[in-house]
């Protein structure tokens, strides 16, 4: 099948796209490239455009009349940055999607995976959560996500539409074929900083928040491996009509361990793995910061049958060995 996925020269998106290949299927990538990769896009079918414009999208459903379904990736995810500037996020992350929903759906294209975040479930001092659990987002980002779960879900009651979100947990790792992974300038992300850390004169590392009501004093997170996510997404096109029905047209399932793993555990498995011992500080949580936690993937398993199979372990080997294949391409 062709799949249409937006952000497919991203992270995630890229290696969303690496699995559908594996799987037999054709990803039609469109993407800015504002933040996106050139070489996550090569040898692929590829539109470089907005999302939101609707001249490129008719341009790409001519040109593949079958695409099957759209997964939806692109976005902008940095926490710290939406509070600094919540307007770039609303514009980029909300109305954005909502012209990318409303021309599919004028092109006659009804069925859409997207990339959702647990950062949506109110703050729950390390414990587990549900798809039913409490929501309340506490950044401009993950506020973003949520308004668009709500459109997505008010288009599906409403039209002939038909929606999945995929709540992620936290991804860490790389394609473990080294195709595609995380950006490793300027990262934002817990593994980034832990590689950057131990590349630094200095090997020193900041723990942002260190005072939750958790067993350790760290943030607690869900850390899941970005191809057993990717994975999650190609078990969600196969089981698509099951999924979303005449009596469901939207659902919402969240992809993570199952396991929470604090921050502090995380810096631990790391220097293990590196053989190297990290200088820790702390200082306090940055705003929209959250205690964390994990997931039940009752859900995931039933509808997607999908279980996440790598490691935490693995995860940050595969980031390591990203770092060090692209560290070595660029000097």
């Amino acid at each position: 099948m062709k799949i249409l996925v937006t952000g497919g020269a991203g992270y995630i998106g890229s290696t969303v796209c690496s699995a559908l290949e594996d799987k037999g299927h054709t990803p039609i990538i469109i993407d800015s490239l504002i933040t996106g990769k050139k070489n996550y896009i090569s040898n692929r079918i590829f539109y470089k455009g907005d999302i939101s414009e609707k001249e490129i999208l008719t341009e790409i459903f001519r040109d593949h009349p079958e695409i099957h379904t759209t997964i939806h990736c692109a976005g902008l995810i940095i926490v710290p940055e939406s509070s600094k500037d919540p307007y770039k996020y609303y514009n980029e992350n909300l109305i954005k999607s909502i012209q990318l929903f409303n021309n599919l759906l004028t092109l006659g294209q009804t069925r859409l995976i997207f990339s959702s975040t647990a950062s949506l479930y109110k703050s729950s001092d390390g414990t587990m959560v549900t798809e039913k659990s409490e929501l309340l987002p506490q950044s401009p980002y993950a506020r973003t996500k949520m308004s668009i779960e709500m459109v997505l879900k008010d288009f599906s009651n409403s039209y002939n539409f038909k929606a999945i979100s995929l709540r992620y947990f936290n991804p860490i790792g790389a394609d473990p074929k080294m195709r595609t992974g995380p950006h490793t300038q300027n990262p934002s992300h817990v593994v980034g900083k832990l590689i950057e850390s131990i590349n630094s004169e200095s090997n020193i590392f900041t723990i942002t928040g260190t005072n939750w009501n958790t067993r350790d004093g760290t943030g607690i997170r869900d850390y899941v491996h970005v191809w057993d996510l990717a994975q999650a997404h190609v078990s969600a096109i196969e089981y698509f009509d099951n999924i979303v029905t005449q009596d469901t047209p939207y659902n919402v399932i969240n992809l993570g361990t199952g396991e929470g793993t604090t921050v502090l555990e995380l810096v631990t498995a790391f220097e293990e793995i590196n053989g190297t011992k990290i200088i820790k500080v702390s200082s306090p949580p940055r705003q929209g910061d959250v205690a964390g936690g994990y997931t039940n993937r009752d859900k995931a398993l039933n509808l997607l049958k999908w279980t996440p199979r790598m490691s935490i372990e693995q995860g940050l080997a595969d980031a390591l060995k990203w770092f060090n294949k692209n560290n070595v391409q660029s000097s």
